[in-house]
């Protein structure tokens, strides 16, 4: 049975189909939205079709951005030298809040997981290969404690090692099965600096 009119729930299903949104905040966003003046409503709505219209890879790392590079890949003071490999832009994020990394990034978008049909030509390996054949001194892995990241990690690291480039893991203070998006600073920033040579 209908509780509410058909556009009401419509929006409240749609609302629910976005991750971590359940269906008693879908409804209460959407009521929330509802409230709100209409050019708030039609500022936020053209604010997502605008971001989902240019927002786009950046051509060096892979991060999300609205330009041809990211502001940390065309940032000259940054070590182009060292890379940070993660598996998505949250990661990077969540390492870019320490305010101690200098170097720049690679963005996987993913992790090798064979139970859930993930090899490593779905993530973005080849382009890291490329990037190597540059300048590099060092390969920061920085893959999630999952079984899949350990995997991503050691399968880099095969990749990495005969190339001559140092490949470093990020070290314990990372717990095992732990999202780095949800990690607090000082974890991550201890996570870093007490990285392993693999």
């Amino acid at each position: 049975m209908e509780y509410y009119s058909k556009q009401i729930s419509q929006l409240a299903e749609q609302l629910a189909s976005l991750p971590g949104i359940g269906a008693k905040t879908a409804q209460r966003l959407a009521f929330h939205m509802i409230d709100m003046p209409e050019e708030k409503v039609e500022k936020l709505a053209e604010t997502m079709v605008k971001a989902r219209k240019t927002i786009r890879y950046c051509r060096e790392c892979f991060t999300l951005t609205d330009q041809e590079l990211c502001p940390i890949c065309a940032n000259e003071q940054r070590d182009h030298r060292t890379i940070m490999v993660v598996e998505n832009p949250r990661d990077m994020s969540a390492y870019e809040k320490t305010g101690k990394y200098e170097g720049v990034y690679h963005v996987l978008h993913g992790a090798i997981s064979p139970m859930l049909g993930i090899g490593p030509s779905d993530i973005r390996l080849k382009e890291l290969m490329h990037r190597l054949e540059k300048d590099v001194d060092e390969v920061i892995i920085a893959t999630n404690s999952s079984l899949e990241g350990e995997t991503t990690a050691m399968y880099i690291s095969r990749l990495v090692k005969p190339t001559g480039i140092k490949v470093s893991r990020i070290a314990s203070g990372v717990p095992v099965g732990g999202d780095l998006e949800y990690i607090d600073e000082v974890t991550l920033l201890r996570a870093l600096e007490g990285r392993v040579e693999l």
